[in-house]
């Protein structure tokens, strides 16, 4: 019993680090494809949330919410 529930853990920690770290595009591809299968309402609901496009550049930096002001980066010369 012990094994099956650290064999569980371990396929639910692959999944998730293959999740973050797929393109984009792909998470939104396999997310609207996994959409169509009969889940439970809110597995349904959480995929079809992340198929949609977001309103952000495109990028995975950005993607769950507003993108922070733009702040000038400033260098200094070292001091000898």
């Amino acid at each position: 019993m012990q094994n099956l529930l650290v064999g569980l853990i371990v396929l639910a920690c692959t999944f998730y680090a293959v999740w973050a770290l797929l393109p984009l595009s792909w998470r939104r591809s396999l997310a609207a494809r996994l959409a169509m299968a009969p889940w439970p309402a809110p597995i349904k609901r959480r995929l079809e949330q992340a198929a949609q496009a977001g309103n952000a550049c495109g990028c995975n930096g950005c993607d769950r919410g507003k993108a922070p002001d733009a702040k000038p980066i400033r260098f200094h010369p070292r001091r000898h």
